[in-house]
This record gives C-alpha cells, sequence and structure tokens, in this order.
C-alpha cells in the first residue's frame, strides 16, 4: 500500500521518536529527499547525507589503526570512524542514507549493525540521531537497475511506500515555481511525471526536472513577455521530455487569457471568466485551495471582488469553493463573505439558501 507525503509526514514522525529507522520508498523525482530534509527542519537537526551508491566498505566501516593500540603488550587493531559516522555519534543529526539499494553487497550487509544497535565498530550513534534511508524500489523496483533487498534486511527498517498525490507537489510548488508554470501543471497533470513503463534513453517528466526546469528558466527569463518562446521549448525538451513541451508551449502561447487569484481577489476581473465551463471554474477552486490565500484575513475589497465571483459559480462549484474557505482556520473571511454582497446588491447568503434549495 503506497501513502502520499501528507500521510508519511503524519505517521513516520512517530517511528522516528521511537529512534527507530526509516525506509522511503517511491519512484525517482517524487521528492523523498526534499521530504526527509523537511522532518530535519521541523526538528532543528542538521542532515549528514551519504549516498550509500557511492560507499565502499572503508566509507562505512571505517578503516583499521594498529599504531597506538595494544592489550597486554600486543598491538591489535582498532578503527578510525569515517567522519560522518562521527558526527553522527557526538551530536544529533539526521542521518540520510540515499540510495541504498544501488549499494555494493558489503555496504547494505554493514549496515545491519547500524539499523539493528544503531553502532557501527564500537562507534555508537548520539541518542537524539535518526536514521532515514531512501531507495528506488517496491512496486516500481522492476523499472531501475537496483539490488533486491530480501526479507532480512527489508525487517531492519520501517518501511513506507510513498505516492505523493498532484496536490502534494502544487502546495509545496505554490511559492517554489514561477506562477505560470504552476498553473500549466494545475491544469495539464498528466505532465506532472511519467507514471507508466520507460523506454530506454527518453526523457520523462518529473517533480524534480520540473523544479530544476522552473530554477533555470527563471534565471534566463524566459518566463517573461519578452522571453524567447524557441528557448523555452528547448529547455523544456532538455528537462522533461518532447511530449510535456509542446504542451507547455501551447499553453504560454495562450497564457495571456488565463485567470490568476490575483486577477479576482485584488483587480475584481472576471472578463476572463465570462466564457468558461464547469471545469474552468473548478481548476480555478483549486488554484485558490492550493495557495492557502484563505489562510489570511481578505481585506473588504477582497471580500466584495471574491462575492461577484462567487454568484456566477455554478452551484457545485460555489460549494466546493465555500467548502475551501470553510476548511481554513480563518473564520472571519467565512462570516464576511456570507455577509457580502456583489455589485449588483445580491447577498452572497441569499445565493447559499438558493443553492441548498435546489433552486441553482
Amino acid at each position: 500500500m503506497t501513502i502520499d507525503f501528507a500521510t508519511f509526514l503524519t505517521v513516520a514522525p512517530h517511528v522516528l521518536d521511537s529512534k527507530l529507522p526509516v525506509l522511503v520508498r517511491g519512484r525517482h523525482g517524487v521528492g523523498k529527499s526534499e521530504v526527509v530534509y523537511m522532518i530535519a527542519a521541523e526538528r532543528n537537526l542538521p542532515v549528514v547525507e551519504r549516498r550509500a551508491s557511492q560507499m565502499t566498505e572503508g566509507d562505512l566501516l571505517g578503516l583499521p589503526d594498529t599504531a597506538d593500540t595494544a592489550i597486554n603488550g600486543r598491538k591489535c587493531t582498532t578503527w578510525n570512524a569515517p567522519d560522518w559516522l562521527v558526527t553522527a555519534c557526538e551530536e544529533p543529526v539526521l542521518l540520510f542514507l540515499d540510495e541504498v539499494d544501488r549499494a555494493t553487497q558489503e555496504v547494505r550487509q554493514g549496515l545491519f549493525e547500524l539499523t539493528d544497535s544503531r553502532k557501527i565498530n564500537g562507534w555508537k550513534l548520539h541518542p537524539e540521531t535518526l536514521i532515514v534511508a531512501a531507495v528506488n524500489g517496491g512496486e516500481h523496483g522492476a523499472q531501475y537497475q537496483v539490488g533486491e533487498m530480501d526479507p532480512a534486511e527489508l525487517d531492519r527498517w520501517t518501511v513506507f511506500d510513498v505516492e505523493p498525490s498532484d496536490e502534494d507537489w502544487l502546495k509545496w510548488a505554490n511559492e517554489k515555481v514561477d506562477g505560470m508554470l504552476w498553473d500549466f501543471i494545475n491544469h495539464n497533470r498528466q505532465h506532472l511525471e511519467h507514471k507508466g513503463d520507460f523506454e530506454p534513453n527518453k526523457v520523462y517528466p518529473s517533480r524534480r526536472s520540473w523544479k530544476r526546469f522552473n530554477d533555470t528558466a527563471v534565471a534566463t527569463g524566459v518566463f517573461g513577455e519578452e522571453g524567447s518562446r524557441d528557448l523555452l521549448f528547448n529547455l523544456a525538451t532538455a528537462f522533461v521530455g518532447f511530449e510535456a513541451a509542446v504542451s507547455l508551449r501551447d499553453f504560454v502561447e495562450k497564457y495571456e487569457w488565463q485567470v490568476t487569484i490575483e486577477d479576482i481577489l485584488n483587480d475584481g476581473d472576471l472578463s476572463k471568466c465570462e466564457k468558461w465551463g464547469i471545469n474552468d471554474h473548478a481548476a480555478m477552486i483549486e488554484k485558490f485551495e492550493a495557495s492557502q490565500v484563505f489562510n489570511d484575513t481578505l481585506t473588504l475589497d477582497q471580500i466584495g471582488n471574491l462575492a461577484n465571483y462567487f454568484v456566477t459559480l455554478p452551484s457545485e462549484v460555489a460549494m466546493k469553493l465555500w467548502t475551501v474557505l470553510g476548511d481554513t482556520d480563518n473564520i472571519e473571511n467565512v462570516v464576511a463573505l456570507h455577509k457580502a454582497e456583489d455589485k449588483s446588491g445580491r447577498r452572497v447568503s441569499d445565493h447559499l439558501v438558493e443553492i441548498l434549495g435546489g433552486t441553482q
């Protein structure tokens, strides 16, 4: 069974509180590393990250030393711990082991002691150090060149199979990507990531590749009005593949007709909504929800503009907007909109009564 990131962030902390190791499994580029860093940030823990795929036995266990060690006059071997292990033993950190299923068999077996006893070669982890690993295996393992994790190995981890929802990414990306790209993904979710089988050597979109494309596009200015559409298309093709790039190019060419949250709340401009169908309005409500704009108290002008929009909505979409508004902790917006009138003097409360009474 897979879970989304919201569920993972609810359940995994209880496991980590018990100082048990957590293994996150999922497809590439879905944000496994990002969510691990989120957990660390919430606990004010520095992250010590090591890619197990690049580790040798010496990187994990340390190197032997006989220089100054003797028992009953006989020299014996001790182990000089690697730097990451010393840090994880001397101070509380989140120890993040990425790509464990791409590590050599020797390294993976060396991790048994760490996951079982929280120590390696006599070096014991700090009592507050946490262990989290990430792999691309699980139900998607056949698509990756990774080693299978046998039952004895998996038994040493608390395994979470993650399949983040579209909403997970949209909420995360709301303030991290350009608004035009956010709108594109919101309207074209099939391009957020590829979930089928992969053809060799073909570029596919992923949540990670969209973020990398966004950062490059913002830096080069191709999202702006003066930006080169050819450059945008070529960049997108390189990051997310041809099919997604074509859809993005077509979307950008028509973007001047897209409606933003600011158009409705701040400007009260509904001219672009006049020919909208129910799906267009539903996508707009999803945009409101993902932006979390209703967590803040709206101004009187914004409430008035929202009222003007609310009374134009099909009944089921209007009720969805009302639900989104009510699901926040800010009851002031609900009360204000309920009392508000649109520009013709029609009360929102009367409109709600009509919807609930089935006259709309």
